[in-house]
C-alpha cells in the first residue's frame, strides 16, 4: 500500500486494526462502547533521529498505547501518526 505521507524524524504512520465487533462470548458491541484498537500495521516510517535509528519498518504489526498518536485522514482513510517511542511491541 502506498500513501503520499512521509513521516519525519522518529514518527511512524500506522493503520489501526478494526475495532472488535463481538466479544469472545458472541455479544455484539455497539459503536458507542467499542474501545479504540491498540494494534495496527506500520504503513510508513521516518528516517529516525541522528543518534537513534528506527527499529520498526513498514509492514510490521505493532501494539501501541491506548491514547497514542494523532488521528489523520489521508485520501479518505483513517491513520495514526505517532512517535516510535509510543510503540510497545512488534507482534
Amino acid at each position: 500500500m502506498s500513501v503520499n505521507v512521509k513521516p519525519l524524524a522518529d514518527r511512524v504512520l500506522v493503520e489501526p486494526a478494526a475495532a472488535e465487533e463481538k466479544t469472545a462470548g458472541g455479544i455484539i458491541i455497539p459503536d458507542t462502547a467499542k474501545e479504540k484498537p491498540q494494534r495496527g500495521k506500520v504503513i510508513a516510517v521516518g528516517n529516525g533521529k541522528k543518534d537513534e535509528p528506527m527499529t520498526v519498518k513498514a509492514g510490521d504489526s505493532i501494539l501501541y498505547g491506548k491514547y497514542s498518536g494523532t488521528e489523520i485522514n489521508v485520501e479518505g482513510k483513517e491513520y495514526l501518526i505517532m512517535r516510535e517511542s509510543d510503540i510497545f511491541a512488534v507482534v
